[in-house]
């Protein structure tokens, strides 16, 4: 900015500002604001230099407090001086403007995304920053201050604005780098971890982010959070290797969420901490956590984490085909509902597991998983071996993979089930009656309805047990191409008629009194489980965070359901006969695109005479209640 309003005049500015901005014009400003900023006397090129590092290398965007409270740490001191915290304005000005305060989020960013690129080129600018920014989190987390705080506090106090940052982050920092001093710092951490707020909030935003691991409710603090449980959560090799020579952990101990160190090190997939684990004669490879009931192999599996799911597989004292007790799932049936196609083959080439085994649950084999979910790889997998049906129905709805793949729009895994000469295209299911071709339709799928309509053995199916037809459900969801298609074909059962009547016309010429009334029941925040919690060990949020759940690429209209016309009076049966929500451990709890039991297309007369008798009804109430009261003295 000098170097423009050095310029004398308008047309000056102008030409410098566009040579600036042109070619290395701005690579040459970063250089040379740079050589000022060292050049600043006194203490302020050195805080304009950190200031940089911790806007560059920060796992998130920093708050204005967060970095100041994060400059006035001292290492080797014992609490924190709020004398030393600088002040907002001198560390703005420490930049000479290179960084800048976001209004909306009042967080501190570089001034410009190509001020990151410039700094990242130079490899001597900063001194081993993770490193650094490591020992200032373990630091602050070992002030008398902090530990004094109580551990079962749900957030950081106000007085305290970088214990957040430092609780969540300080491990990812460390294995970016450590320093002897931050290894015994991280060891004073974690001789009581489980009695320190930063475990706290440590699993507080694991919880937010989860993807390998049961729910932390934090009611409790995190009592049974051992240092050894923490410092494999965080997967930070160098301390765990400490840790373990320390023989003062119970390596198969069950932490406050029910967890062995190595169920977390598994589901993270952390290979090396894994391996370490695994060496020790006293640890047991096949331990179950207490909330699913699954096995470390169950979790790698799971998140596709082929190395840790090679090292289990090696040892004769795992069980490759265990099935967990919450959902009655092997470790096949999880990696194939996640699309984990190498994991897959690993356990194929054994012969001690079932490929064709069903969950305990709902009944799904892999081969159902994997179709409803649209892993093609996965499936022409399975498919290329010959005990494995492709044509087995679940017994939830009595649908068969084509079903399933046709209803969520997968045409790859279409054209490959239909390819197998022992699939039937017609099958319907046995809960709606419904073919492959009616869920293809009724869900906007007019590449499948096509692929479907050309293939040889396919017949327009027969209405369904609503006495839809495949052309009304297009119609009743606003598909007018599937509809168009299906009328087309000259075929009786493609006519539009329904339990509420003939209809020959696509839905952009309905008449105006037939508006569609429809409400989803069922519906299910695509991030919790069955017990309304979010999922668990997000193998990094991504590191790897806990695989994507079964069927998270399934549209939305699958989400809950197929079919999604719910008329208002079904309300009260919702809580007697609950739908089954979408499935998917971690996720939600039901098979992929479950939909909602009530299925029910209305009209406008339909809706208003229930009004009428709705207000009639209500009149009558109070009416009733008029003359009770008429009759008190």
């Amino acid at each position: 900015m000098d170097t423009i309003l050095g310029e004398v005049t308008i047309r000056q500015r102008r030409e410098k500002l566009e040579e600036m901005t042109l070619g290395d014009g701005l690579n040459d400003v970063y250089t040379a604001t740079l050589t000022r900023l060292k050049a600043q006397k006194g203490y302020k090129s050195v805080l304009g230099l950190k200031v940089l590092m911790w806007v560059l290398y920060s796992e998130r965007p920093l708050r204005t407090q967060e970095l100041c409270h994060a400059l006035g740490v001292r290492i080797g001191s014992a609490d924190l001086d709020p004398e030393n915290i600088p002040a907002l304005r001198t560390v703005l000005s420490s930049c000479l403007g290179l960084v800048t305060v976001e209004g909306s989020s009042s967080t501190i960013r570089l001034v410009h995304f190509t001020l990151q690129e410039h700094l990242s080129r130079d490899p001597t600018l900063f001194h081993t920053p993770h490193s650094t920014i490591a020992e200032v989190c373990l630091t602050y987390l070992n002030f008398g201050c902090i530990r004094d705080l109580s551990p079962i506090l749900r957030s950081a106090p106000a007085t305290t604005p970088l214990l957040e940052y430092a609780s969540v982050y300080w491990g990812k920092h460390a294995r970016g780098g450590m320093t002897e001093n931050s290894k015994i710092l991280a060891l004073k951490l974690l001789d009581r971890f489980g009695e320190h707020i930063s475990a706290q909030l440590l699993l507080f935003h694991y919880n937010q982010d989860r993807g390998g691991g049961p729910p932390f409710n934090g009611a409790g603090g995190p009592r049974g959070f051992s240092g050894l449980h923490g410092v494999v959560f965080l997967g930070i090799v160098e301390v765990v290797s400490t840790v373990l020579d320390m023989e003062e952990w119970d390596v198969n101990a069950y932490d406050c969420m029910g967890m062995t160190a190595l169920t977390w090190g598994s589901g993270k997939g952390y290979e090396v901490v894994v391996k370490m684990l695994l060496e020790r004669g006293d640890v047991n490879p096949d331990q179950v956590d207490t909330f699913y009931g699954q096995t470390p192999l169950s979790w790698a599996a799971e998140n596709g984490h082929e190395g840790v799911v090679k090292m289990l597989l090696e040892r004769g004292d795992v069980n490759p085909d265990q099935v967990d007790t919450r959902y009655g799932q092997t470790p096949l049936l999880w990696a194939a509902g996640n699309g984990h196609e190498g994991v897959v083959k690993m356990l194929l080439e054994r012969g001690d597991v079932n490929p064709d085994q069903v969950d305990t649950r709902y009944g799904q084999t892999p081969l159902l998983w994997a179709a409803g979910n649209g892993h093609e790889g996965v499936v022409k997998t399975l498919l290329e071996r010959g005990d494995v049906n492709p044509d087995r129905a679940d017994p939830y709805f009595g649908q068969t993979p084509l079903s399933w793949a046709a209803g969520n729009g997968h045409e790859g895994v279409v054209k490959m089930l239909l390819a197998k000469g022992d699939v039937n295209p017609d099958q319907a299911d046995t809960f709606y009656g419904r073919a492959p071709l009616s869920w293809a339709a009724e869900n906007w799928h007019d590449g499948i309805v096509n692929m479907l309509l050309e293939w040889k053995d396919v017949r327009t199916p027969m209405p369904d047990s609503m006495n839809q037809t495949p052309q009304r459900s297009a119609l009743l969801e606003g598909h007018d191409g599937a509809a168009t298609i299906l009328q087309k074909q000259g075929n009786p059962n493609c006519a539009a008629v329904d339990c509420c009547g003939p209809t020959s016309f696509p839905r952009s010429t309905l008449p105006q009194d037939e508006p569609m009334f429809g409400t989803q029941f069922g519906s299910h925040d695509p991030n919790t489980n069955s017990d309304g919690q979010h999922p668990p060990l997000q193998v990094a949020p991504n590191e790897q965070p806990r695989s994507p759940g079964l069927g998270d690429s399934v549209p939305k209209s699958t989400v809950t359901g197929l079919s999604t016309q719910s008329p208002w009076w079904s309300l009260p049966l919702f809580f007697i006969w609950p739908p089954n929500l979408r499935y998917s451990p971690r996720k939600p709890d039901a098979p992929p695109n479950t939909r909602s039991i009530l299925s029910f297309p209305v009209t406008r007369s339909f809706i208003l005479a229930s009004v009428v008798c709705l207000l009639a009804f209500l009149l009558y109430i109070f009416s009733s209640l008029s003359g009770d009261m008429s009759s008190f003295p």
